[in-house]
């Protein structure tokens, strides 16, 4: 049985189910579950508008990799607070194969402790992609890196990373990060 939707048909099931459930799922576009309300279906020039809108929006991945960058150099400056201060509340670790918590369970359980018994922290070699994807952003990253803790031991490794950070009215935060790294295979 092959059954022809019209295009009126089409039109009144849009506006009566997708177009208000997703202008409401948005928080940054109340104007838009406003707008739904009143005149649920869009004019061509309004759709090509908002098409353009949302492909700009997606593009637009300097501020995420900002975020990223600025976890990297506080890593290495190591800056508790300025790493502290990129991650959301609610937020996600996993590094190695391990479950950490939230980062700041992660800071105070974790990475805090092995803070102190750094005396250098040095990236090489990284690499990053951000792909925006509305309100959200994912990572992922390659790099090397050093560190000289205050025994002397010297730990030299191959790292990746990936994340998820999240966009609101306050900037990217991070909401969730896995890194994982190996000895380098030249040794």
């Amino acid at each position: 049985m092959h059954t022809t939707i019209t295009r009126g048909a089409l039109a009144l099931v849009l506006a009566a189910v997708a177009t208000p459930a997703i202008a409401q799922s948005m928080e940054d576009h109340a104007a838009h579950a406003e707008k739904a309300a009143t005149q649920p279906m869009e004019q061509p020039a309004q759709c090509k508008k908002h098409a353009e809108h949302m492909a700009a929006m997606n593009d637009d991945v300097a501020g995420a990799e900002a975020v990223l960058t600025a976890y990297r150099n506080a890593l290495t400056g190591r800056d508790a607070d300025a790493m502290t201060a990129l991650f959301a509340e609610e937020s996600f670790v996993y590094e190695n194969g391990k479950d950490e918590g939230s980062f700041t369970n992660y800071m105070e359980h974790h990475l805090g402790p092995e803070l102190d018994a750094i005396t250098s922290f040095s990236f090489g070699e990284p690499t990053m992609t951000i792909t925006r994807m509305g309100h959200l952003a994912y990572g992922r990253e390659t790099y090397t890196y050093r560190i000289e803790l205050a025994d002397g031991r010297v730990i030299d490794r191959e790292g990746v990373a990936t994340s998820v950070l999240t966009h609101d009215a306050n900037g990217w935060k991070i909401v969730q990060y896995h890194s994982s790294s190996r000895p380098p295979r030249n040794q």
